[in-house]
């Protein structure tokens, strides 16, 4: 395989890689919204520190098993955390005015 082809053939898999990761992001943002509407229904509070604590930490023992740097998950899962919650509290807030 001649060098450009098969620098072709890697990209194309990374491609793939990238869909099933933002597929999984847009699973998990579905999922938040329900976790919203019940949080909604039942009066739980949005933020729960207890739980984004237990989201890091699993985070973190699947880098450290993976050979993923530490610090770049913990950064990649404040980003993520950081936009569930601004979907959750627009879910939530959207209940209060219907």
């Amino acid at each position: 395989m001649k060098d450009d082809d098969e620098l072709t053939a890697l990209r194309a898999e990374l491609d793939l890689i990238d869909d099933r990761l933002q597929a999984a992001l847009a699973d998990r943002f579905r999922c938040c919204v329900r976790i919203a509407d019940f949080k909604s229904r039942s009066g739980v509070p949005m933020m729960q520190p207890h739980r984004i604590g237990v989201v890091q930490e699993r985070a973190a023992v699947f880098a450290a098993a993976n050979d993923i740097d530490t610090d770049f998950i913990r950064r990649l899962y404040e980003l993520v955390i950081g936009e569930t919650c601004r979907v959750e509290d627009l879910v939530i807030q959207a209940a209060r005015v219907d």
